[in-house]
């Protein structure tokens, strides 16, 4: 049976592994969404994987694991738990304090400028007036 879960962050696909009920998965596309749909946050892609062990004697049977992008950078969380509900949960805490980071990195390459050329910054960002406050002469080396 597929079902269709609206999605606030389209680039972000959910996959699931094992006996995973449908609740579970709308219930990690919800906390998803929260984390990863609010305003200001950059463009998001990755997956998500939710799962659950074969094995009864697994003493936390469930997995949640997201691989994502955001602005560019490389985000990884993982959890694991006794319930799918508690695996979410823990994995939407550290998503968003990871996509925290990873968006303030992405502002603060956005605000930082260029060095200047005496530090190793391009040449052609340099300012047209010396020091002195003219610019110098043609004439002069």
């Amino acid at each position: 049976m597929t079902t269709d879960h609206t999605q606030a962050t389209p680039g972000v696909r959910l996959r699931s592994n094992g006996a995973v009920d449908e609740e579970i998965l709308a219930y990690a596309r919800t906390k998803i969404d929260a984390v990863l749909g609010r305003p200001g946050l950059p463009a998001v892609t990755g997956e998500v994987h939710i799962g659950r062990a074969a094995a009864h004697h697994a003493g936390h049977p469930w997995s949640a694991a997201a691989d994502l992008r955001i602005a560019g950078r490389r985000v990884v969380a993982a959890a694991e738990e006794a319930t799918g509900t508690e695996a979410v949960d823990r994995l939407q805490d550290r998503l968003r304090r990871q996509a925290d980071k990873a968006a303030a990195h992405a502002r603060d390459d956005v605000n930082r400028t260029t060095a200047p050329p005496w530090r190793g910054g391009d040449p052609r960002s340099a300012p047209a007036a010396g020091p002195g406050g003219a610019a110098p002469s043609p004439g002069t080396t």
